[in-house]
């Protein structure tokens, strides 16, 4: 997973898979949209972080079943290095 905290633009984009060209997008909250290929998302971007993350992210999670807690992790990770694209490798979670 790649997040990038632009800071000018006041935006976060997350990558969730390598494909780069979005076939549409669904806004899943008024400062979330999740770009789609083939009806699976591919990028998260959060706009105005700075209003807070909490909501847009757990929109984008419930919507399409991603993993709330990865994505906060990117979150946190781009907004400690603005302007910088973060690499983050977040393991399946194992059964016990």
């Amino acid at each position: 997973m790649l997040a990038d905290y632009d800071s000018k633009a006041n935006a976060i984009s997350i990558m969730l898979a390598p494909e780069s060209l979005a076939e549409r997008s669904d806004q899943v909250h008024p400062r979330a949209v999740v770009a789609l290929r083939d009806g699976r998302p591919i990028e998260l971007q959060v706009l105005y972080p700075d209003s807070g993350i909490d909501e847009p992210l757990e929109a984008a999670a419930r919507s399409y079943g991603l993993d709330r807690e990865a994505l906060s992790a990117a979150t946190q990770a781009a907004l400690a290095a603005p302007d910088r694209t973060v690499t983050l490798d977040v393991a399946v979670r194992s059964v016990a």
